[in-house]
């Protein structure tokens, strides 16, 4: 055969080899817009050509997020008790606020399409001003009806009834402040915003490492001895979230033992107090987290009393100045952002935490409070919103060396 007869059929046999190469190129997933779950334990994403999936340990659901412009979104739709699908990036949406924290719509930048909540009881300056100028509105949580006109319904009660849009968002299971941060994620597979998410979490995250390096540095010998105490009803208890003694050996303390934070005291039992009295004496630094119904009104007096105690000399926390309350930032009288702003930026409550185990005198805290030395509250209202609401919020790198 001529060589000019078989070169058409050379090039026509290279040609039918690309083509199943071509094809599994286009079959490939986009990853270029993606995110990668290294910390939090109860969701997974998992990602298609066109398509998300979350898989919610939680709930048990499993979420199809179909891209809006692929031929999936207007032919497919699940609402079983397994599968719920969802047309991404989402129109609007609303937010049971309901032990929800916001601020992580905040540091995606998706206030524009918050179109609705169930309740004001927020920490958030930019939502609340939101809602003051009529962007957002309030509706009932109860309103199935009135849910429905939304694209998506954020809950946090996975126990209640649950609507077809209704999608779980649960950052406060999981057992330590970096992988309730990295939930950022799992709301950013909702609305494309992974690049934003990956940038936010990424920069909580080295921020929080390296704090945690600084604290190593500075515990001396003796770490001290951290104790989180609650007084309910009579009763005072020891705090056992795995989140918070996280907190405490990542900040260079160390938490009483297991043994002792087992137990509880009653007021009325004289042996109780007794005993409650002389663990406290062994304690460098207390975190008071008793709830108060006005915490500007809980003061050092409110502790000694709580405590029946009139001699609060024998006990080093208090001469030393250490007593704290993470209530500082509060929103009509009521409403700590301890469970919002702290969730989303953990790395702010463990400088926080370093200040109060490790005093410097010249760092200014953001959720802690120092008792004994009668430090009042933080008023949060709309007219703080120092920035537009469509700009994302950048989350607060804390000075490390």
């Amino acid at each position: 055969m001529a060589p000019s007869s078989w070169l058409p059929l050379f090039f026509l046999a290279l040609y039918q080899l690309a083509l199943p190469v071509e094809a599994a190129a286009k079959a490939s997933p986009v990853v270029g817009n993606i995110c990668r779950v290294d910390d939090a334990e109860l969701f997974h994403v998992y990602y298609g050509q066109s398509f998300k999936v979350i898989k919610n340990s939680i709930d048990g659901k499993s979420y199809l997020l179909m891209q809006s412009n692929s031929r999936m979104a207007a032919r497919t739709k699940y609402c079983t008790g397994r599968i719920k699908s969802f047309v991404v990036p989402l129109s609007n949406y609303s937010v049971d606020t309901t032990n929800l924290p916001v601020s992580f719509f905040e540091l995606l930048g998706l206030l524009d399409n918050f179109k609705a909540m169930t309740s004001d009881q927020i920490t958030s300056e930019c939502v609340l001003k939101l809602l003051v100028i009529g962007s957002i509105q309030l509706v009932n949580k109860k309103d199935m009806q009135q849910l429905s006109q939304f694209t998506a319904h954020f809950i946090s009660n996975v126990e209640e009834e649950q609507a077809c849009n209704f999608a779980a968002f649960v950052p406060l299971d999981e057992r330590t402040p970096l992988q309730r941060a990295e939930w950022i994620k799992y709301l950013a597979t909702f609305t494309n915003s992974e690049v934003r998410a990956n940038s936010v979490y990424d920069a909580v995250k080295a921020n929080y490492i390296c704090l945690t390096k600084v604290a190593a540095s500075l515990t001396t010998k003796f770490k001290p001895i951290v104790a989180w105490v609650d007084y309910n009803q009579g009763i005072w208890s020891f705090a056992k979230e795995s989140y918070k003694l996280q907190y405490v050996r990542d900040a260079g303390g160390e938490n009483i033992d297991d043994t002792v934070s087992d137990n509880s005291y009653n007021i009325s039992d004289p042996d109780d107090m007794d005993n409650f009295h002389a663990i406290l004496c062994t304690v460098d630094v207390v975190i008071d987290q008793t709830y108060a119904l006005d915490p500007a009104e809980y003061k050092l007096s409110t502790f000694l009393e709580n405590m029946d105690t009139g001699d609060s000399s024998r006990f080093v926390f208090l001469t030393n100045q250490r007593l704290w309350r993470y209530d500082k930032r509060v929103y009509n009288s009521v409403i700590v952002d301890w469970f919002d702003g702290a969730i989303s930026q953990p790395q702010l409550v463990l400088a926080d935490l370093m200040e109060a185990f490790f005093p410097t005198g010249n760092y200014n805290t953001t959720f802690f409070r120092n008792l004994a030395k009668d430090e009042g509250v933080i008023t949060i209202n709309p007219e703080l919103c120092d920035r537009s609401p469509s700009t994302p919020m950048d989350p607060t790198i804390v000075p490390c060396q």
